[in-house]
């Protein structure tokens, strides 16, 4: 036993109570596919109906739900605490029976918040290892001792979705009398078990459950506890009186009278896509742990790119960078909808094995630093107005912007001189192309990707450019440079809108034949044409270009910033 309690990890208060607030790390990029949260389906619209009558000055009262629960149960009404979430639950579970000279003994990892309030007690924490699906009932067994006066079990667990059996509730709850045992069931609606009835058997068991999950309450934070009177009248001493407000128990308790087989019909749902997930992520090398829950846990090297790739294309998932523990972990709400999960699926495709590379032209692979930024420049002094690099990089950034023409004549308007659109492409052609007597800006550009780095990328996927370009103009680049053979194809300004518009990045998706891809660009509509094509939006700063653009960029949608087209190699891994 001394060997099995050395490898216990401790957790410092200090690391919880003087730490950083909880808060989940995002990309800021524009999700509107969440799946971080792991959020049950909303509920019917008229469930909320008339609330008048519980917004009245009276204090709400929570009594008619706990008793409405009782009955569900078959428990007297003292034995149903209702609180705000089940997070209210935990941490009054913790105030109550923790504290300096006792030990709350809970598997790692589990629920980052039960840890929280626990380690806020100044309770001793005692955290086995919970490696597999299985609870480790072993390692629990060995780590509790005298002074453990709670023992927590998360069941399903977050993050992971592993489960707990009854037969592990009985025998901790023997070997720890002196303990309350902690039965979170927060996600229990999805799971094939339901440890309630075997809990409430045993003399010192609670059970946690919330409204938040199957039941789509999240938003109202409406939890109870269930379990033997003597246990849970202290938790109401040590909470606030009127912690739930009257609104969310009365709607609470009209799901719960009338939403049982709406409820249950969506954990079917979820239950049949959560092994669809599990089989496109297996497929895609990513088999995530066996799961009872609405999620799947995810370990892979690359956490922090497949977090972002998604967010890239709208879609948000859980991570936890810097985390010792769980830093090369995702965890991924399953979609109740069909087209939602679709989505996902597709979009855990295109970030883990892209069928192809699209690269937009200008910043990306022809530095054009020198020639297009410079014809914009001299075009709008040639009407009287001057400009720097920065503000074409503002008119750039501010998207709809894929010509440069147009940007010529935008720059023109904002300095009050109003010039049609044919006498500036004139002027911007007379000196992006030359003539006789002076060679054209064109002869000024540069090459940004190396043949050998194009060569290496060629040779792994098939390759494509989307660009706004003539296709004159595209064309002499490539032949310039020799690096035309490359590319399997080519959409030009004569061939699609011009981005954000997504036709051009699905004209080259087409004509590749393929669904999935990365498009490598340097401004916000070569990203939102990307995203709204379904493909992973990689951006690249410009040569030229202000570091201010990363976060238009990102803003953008983006999954991130290159500081140079190269580094696509890096990250194909």
């Amino acid at each position: 036993m001394t060997e099995k309690v050395s490898k216990l990890i401790p957790l410092p208060v200090a690391a919880v109570a003087g730490g950083t607030a909880y808060r989940v790390p995002r990309h800021p990029a524009p999700v509107d596919l969440r799946l971080e949260g792991n959020e049950g389906a909303s509920p019917p619209a008229d469930l909320f109906g008339p609330l008048e009558a519980t917004l009245a000055r009276d204090y709400p009262s929570a009594a008619a739900l706990e008793a409405a629960l009782a009955q569900v149960y078959g428990l007297d009404p003292a034995q149903v605490l209702v609180t705000a979430g089940a997070d209210d639950s935990l941490d009054r579970l913790c105030r109550a029976y923790l504290g300096p000279g006792r030990a709350a003994c809970l598997p790692t990892p589990t629920f980052e918040m039960l840890v929280r309030y626990a380690a806020l007690t100044g309770a001793r924490l005692d955290q086995p290892a919970w490696p597999t699906a299985a609870w480790p009932v072993e390692a629990m067994l060995a780590a509790l001792r005298p002074d453990t006066a709670l023992v927590a079990v998360v069941s399903p667990n977050n993050p992971t979705g592993g489960v707990a059996t009854a037969e592990d509730l009985r025998r901790v709850a023997a070997a720890a009398p002196q303990a309350v045992l902690l039965v979170d069931h927060a996600y229990i609606e999805y799971a094939d078990v339901d440890l309630t009835t075997a809990a409430l058997a045993l003399p010192n068991a609670v059970v946690v459950r919330t409204f938040s999950k199957a039941w789509g309450l999240a938003g109202l934070r409406v939890g109870y506890t269930l379990g033997p009177e003597a246990l849970i009248t202290p938790l109401r001493r040590v909470g606030n009186p009127y912690a739930v407000s009257g609104p969310s128990v009365a709607v609470a308790t009209a799901r719960l009278a009338t939403g049982r087989a709406e409820m249950e019909a969506h954990t079917a749902r979820v239950r049949a896509h959560r092994q669809v997930l599990t089989d496109a992520l297996a497929d895609l090398g990513l088999p995530p742990s066996p799961s009872q829950g609405n999620f799947v846990l995810v370990r892979t090297p690359r956490s922090g790119w497949v977090r972002d790739a998604l967010a890239g294309l709208g879609i948000g998932i859980r991570a936890w960078p810097g985390d010792p523990n769980l830093s090369d972990c995702l965890r991924i709400s399953v979609p109740e909808s069909p087209a939602d999960l679709a989505r996902l699926c597709a979009g855990l495709r295109a970030t883990v094995a892209p069928e192809a590379l699209l690269f937009d032209m200008d910043g990306v692979l022809a530095d054009v630093s020198q020639s297009y930024r410079t014809a914009i420049r001299a075009t709008v002094a040639a009407f009287g107005v001057g400009v720097d690099d920065a503000a074409i990089a503002e008119v750039k950034a501010a998207g709809n912007a894929n010509n440069d023409w147009i940007v010529a004549q935008r720059v023109l308007a904002a300095r009050g001189r109003a010039v049609p659109l044919a006498e500036v492409t004139a002027q911007f052609e007379a000196l992006y192309q030359g003539d006789a007597e002076r060679p054209g800006l064109w002869t000024r550009e540069h090459l940004l990707l190396a043949p050998e780095v194009l060569a290496g990328l060629a040779q792994r996927l098939p390759l494509a450019i989307v660009t706004g370009r003539p296709r004159h103009d595209a064309d002499r680049f490539l032949q310039t440079f020799g690096i035309a053979h490359f590319f399997s194809t080519m959409t030009c300004m004569e061939d699609a809108p011009a981005k954000p518009d997504p036709a051009p990045v699905r004209r080259a998706l087409a004509a590749l034949g393929v669904a999935s891809a990365w498009l490598i660009g340097d401004t916000p509509d070569d990203v939102r044409a990307a995203r709204a094509a379904g493909v992973v939006p990689i951006a690249v700063r410009a040569p030229g270009d202000p570091a201010s653009v990363d976060g238009r960029l990102l803003a953008a949608g983006a999954a991130c910033v290159l500081a140079a087209p190269a580094e696509v190699a890096k990250l194909l891994g």
